[in-house]
């Protein structure tokens, strides 16, 4: 009799799930192939909206080393990414943070890796909703040359209403499946990356024009980390730049519905490494014009102006492209509606990982029958983040800005547990294996992760303080730092609640705690038993 319950798994994957646990949820597979997820990557992490939602904070706390902060953000992206790789090439599941935390920890660690992960999305999925709204506005203003449209962005009520259209729309795209997700994605991704780069060599060549009196020629001081005032403001700034780099471990949740790759690496974790690789690339030349052009003075585009903190590009599109300012909206426009459609396939594919498995309701983990989307998760998501959006709105001068930094701690924080979780679950199949496999399974995910708990408690700590993201505060307490405590405790609440109606789960009986030896001995076993 297996050691874990089978749930509702698929008959076909019954022998294999007796000896891990993971069974399919009814997704399409084979649909997407290393381009469209590297697209859909590409989508979610949105290049356009992310950049100019982040710049702005990042560069309060760090001036100009902002393109260093960026690349350090990298770092232990790198190393999370090389352990996710790792633990999804060993057990694939659309669950990923929550399933693997929960082979490595345990159910109790791994229900917080997933309701972090969907936290953290809901998180930017309305501030995402509220980047578009304002980009809508700024572009109407622009069409209709009349700044005064633009305006209309800041009444709370057609904010909010807008917002909420931007949310129904797109999650409408998610609802008919992946096919659809991925050719919509593929028209808006070519079109902001072609004008990011167009944006930031105009800001190159503007920061050397004299009549430009805050340009300055970049320096390689701005890329020393080591320059950056104290460890506290490191910390702020890593949190905002793990915001940038956020989104791309999307694809990998995506593992049940690639197509079979030929060789070692999957598909989707060969686009995951190309992802990362090219957002590093982008963000720090981004950057490092941005700050190059704008300065960090507090003029009306100056990077330390905290008018234009939230959303940097809307201050500087038209100094910077004149009368083509209207592509870098939409382009922004386009990147945070697109962005908002792809980024909400992974809280669904996680709330659907966590109903199968019976973490939560299992009312959650309905497939639609022709479009093979977990169209409630979907729906769920959705909600959340709309009526998340509309609460913040009320109660932040600049929802913008505090969002991303609370935001910045829930992806460190989750990041950091899965991290963990590929040094814990590899590490007695890691030596077995070579000098090579210790180290990419081992020793640099758990640097990484080590690393991202630490800016996680720092960021925390500092986030309390009244004065931390825009400046407010509900009793005297930061609200960028409230939100972080009051989403992570929400979390614990739910979890202990749902324990007395999931104690299968919850005792280990469905996704049990072991390691990739145990798991690699039983799969011996399996194919010496077909072989035999």
């Amino acid at each position: 009799m297996s050691k874990y319950d089978l749930g509702d798994a698929d008959p076909a994957t019954r022998t294999l799930d007796s000896v891990s646990g993971i069974s399919k949820k009814g997704l399409e597979s084979g649909t997407v192939g290393v381009m469209g997820a590297l697209v859909i990557g590409l989508s979610v992490c949105a290049p356009a909206y992310t950049l100019t939602s982040a710049i702005g904070p990042a560069a309060s706390e760090v001036g100009y080393q902002t393109p260093a902060i960026f690349l350090m953000g990298f770092l232990p992206m790198l190393l999370v990414a090389i352990g996710y790789r790792a633990l999804n090439a060993a057990m694939p599941d659309s669950g990923t943070s929550f399933t693997w935390a929960t082979r490595a920890f345990g159910p109790w660690v791994g229900w917080m890796a997933g309701w972090g992960l969907i936290a953290a999305t809901v998180l930017v999925l309305s501030n995402l909703a509220g980047i578009a709204v304002e980009f809508l506005f700024q572009s109407i203003a622009i069409l209709a040359d009349n700044p005064e449209i633009a305006l209309l962005s800041d009444n709370k009520f057609i904010n909010i209403l807008v917002c909420l259209g931007f949310m129904a729309i797109a999650t409408f795209i998610s609802y008919r499946g992946m096919t659809s997700t991925k050719i919509f994605q593929y028209i808006t991704v070519f079109f902001q990356v072609a004008v990011m780069l167009w944006f930031a060599i105009a800001m190159f060549v503007g920061a050397a024009d004299p009549a430009n009196t805050e340009g300055r020629m970049p320096e390689l001081s701005w890329f020393n980390p080591l320059e950056v005032s104290s460890f506290s403001a490191f910390a702020a700034g890593i949190a905002v730049s793990i915001f940038v780099y956020w989104g791309w471990d999307t694809v990998l949740t995506m593992g049940e519905e690639t197509k079979k790759s030929k060789g070692r690496v999957s598909t989707e974790g060969k686009a995951a490494m190309i992802l990362v690789l090219f957002l590093v690339v982008m963000y720090v030349g981004t950057a490092a014009a941005t700050v190059a052009y704008a300065g960090i003075g507090d003029g009306p585009t100056g990077l330390g102006n905290s008018d234009i903190a939230e959303n940097v590009f809307a201050a500087l599109a038209h100094p910077v492209m004149g009368p083509f300012a209207i592509f870098l909206s939409f382009a922004i426009l386009v990147s945070a509606m697109a962005s908002i459609n792809s980024t909400a396939i992974s809280p669904a594919r996680t709330l659907l990982a966590m109903s199968h498995y019976g973490a939560i309701p299992a009312s959650i983990k309905k497939i639609h029958p022709k479009y093979k989307s977990p169209y409630v998760a979907l729906f769920l998501s959705s909600i959340v983040a709309s009526v998340f959006y509309a609460i913040m709105r009320f109660i932040s001068e600049d929802v913008l800005w505090d969002t991303i930094t609370a935001l910045g701690m829930m992806v460190c924080f989750y990041y950091g547990i899965t991290a963990l979780a590929s040094t814990w679950y590899f590490r007695k199949q890691a030596p077995r294996e070579g000098i090579g496999s210790v180290i990419t399974k081992v020793i640099l995910p758990g640097l990484g992760g080590l690393l991202l708990l630490v800016v996680f408690i720092q960021t925390t700590i500092d986030s309390l303080d009244p004065a931390a993201g825009s400046g407010s505060s509900i009793a005297g307490i930061g609200l960028v730092g409230l939100i972080g405590l009051v989403v992570l405790g929400l979390g614990v609440v739910l979890m202990l609640v749902q324990s007395r109606f999931s104690p299968r789960f919850f005792k280990g009986q469905v996704l049990g705690t072991t390691d990739a030896t145990q798991d690699t001995s039983a799969l011996e076993l399996f194919d010496d038993g077909l072989n035999g």
